[in-house]
């Protein structure tokens, strides 16, 4: 299985958007390495100027001396949750994304040993936890969020995972990761067969 994710993100040709962007930034996808991989997620921490309280991949704006996006998500991963950039297998890149606040974000799929203990900033991350990839296989879906952005309406999944809601940014990012892994064609422009909830 580990192969097979690692073979179908290698070969997957990912949207890059060339508009610009007020400021650009990077996520780190972590995923274990293990035959059945989890994907490693956060809690950040309330009180935060953005995104206070949501369920989050590790990472954030690039800085003016970080070389290339990929070092930027493994700065923020290390900042974040204790993760060293050495255990990390960068895999590649998955389709940037604009966030409501006008920044452009890449997310970066890396391959992590799945024995680590992570150390959460506690100014930045409640908590670090990890969901099995296979659980987003079959779109467990408890809600669809409708937003409108730039004229166009999205359907967005929110799931629901040992009391922690992933939805937003970090749930469109998870369905290209599925859509991808899993060969399926959840498309988020299309509404699914009941609307539950509108952002």
């Amino acid at each position: 299985m580990l192969d097979q994710v690692v073979n179908k993100v290698k070969t997957h040709r990912p949207r890059q958007l060339a508009a610009a962007a007020r400021a650009e930034a990077a996520v780190l996808v972590p995923m274990t390495r293990t035959e059945s991989p989890e994907i490693i997620l956060t809690l950040r921490a309330s009180g935060l100027s953005t995104h206070s309280g949501e369920v989050a991949f590790p990472g954030g704006h690039q800085d003016a001396t970080d070389p290339d996006l990929i070092y930027t998500a493994l700065r923020e991963a290390e900042e974040e949750i204790g993760l060293a950039p050495g255990l990390v297998e960068v895999v590649g890149p998955m389709s940037q994304l604009v966030s409501l606040h006008g920044v452009k974000v890449t997310p970066i799929v890396g391959i992590v040993p799945s024995f680590l203990e992570y150390k959460a900033n506690e100014a930045e991350i409640a908590s670090v936890f990890s969901v099995p990839l296979d659980f987003f296989a079959n779109d467990p879906r408890s809600i669809t969020h409708r937003i409108d952005y730039l004229g166009e309406s999205w359907y967005v999944p929110s799931y629901f995972f040992q009391g922690y809601k992933i939805w937003g940014l970090t749930a469109v990012m998870i369905v290209e990761l599925i859509n991808v892994i899993y060969g399926l064609n959840i498309d988020l422009r299309v509404p699914p067969a009941q609307l539950t909830e509108r952002e």
